[in-house]
């Protein structure tokens, strides 16, 4: 079994740049693997990657996601994207909702142990070990990368997107796990 999660864990340096199709789920024993990719549009009724602010987020811009969780080593999910703006930083979290007609549709972050008080700014909660966080930094043609490593996977409750939000996310208490707007969703079935 570790030998499989081992090799499912090697394309998340490649995979995401080569997908092609509609989202995908793909299993083996234990092993929980989710591939999808979309393109930004404007919201609409059954859109799955929906840009709040094309000016930060343009129209045609494009998300990869590959998420492989494995029993005893937790969830890694990479976050690819195309089209955004050239040298510019981006927020991205997991989130507990599908996309919707504005960035508050997707509901709060996703946390693996979840914090009794909302909104959610305490460092004990708000961290990138309870949640899955991707910020990113684009380079000069808009293109950038994120990987998170967790220790546990999604149960019954689990994730439905990935918000890009408007800037890097905060660490300090009050503030912890805030990233500005939010700029744009893709759906993700985690």
């Amino acid at each position: 079994m570790r030998f499989l999660a081992r090799v499912l864990t090697v394309p998340l340096l490649t995979v995401p740049f080569v997908l092609s199709g509609p989202p995908a789920q793909a299993a083996a024993p234990g092993v929980h693997v989710v591939t999808t990719h979309d393109t930004f549009a404007e919201y609409r009724p059954g859109e799955h990657a929906v840009t709040y602010r094309p000016e930060l987020v343009p129209v045609g811009a494009r998300a990869r996601v590959l998420s492989v969780s494995t029993p005893g080593l937790g969830t890694t999910t990479r976050l690819a994207v195309t089209g955004l703006l050239p040298d510019r930083a981006y927020g991205a979290h997991v989130h507990t909702d599908p996309c919707g007609a504005t960035g508050a549709a997707a509901g709060p972050h996703y946390q693996h142990v979840p914090d009794p008080v909302r909104p959610s700014v305490d460092p004990a909660y708000a961290n990138p070990e309870n949640e899955i966080w991707l910020d990113l930094t684009t380079d000069r043609l808009g293109r950038g990368a994120a990987l998170s490593r967790v220790d546990w996977r999604f149960g019954p409750r689990r994730g439905k997107s990935i918000v890009l939000h408007e800037h890097h996310t905060a660490t300090h208490p009050g503030h912890a796990g805030t990233a500005g707007a939010r700029l744009a969703c893709v759906d993700v079935p985690f």
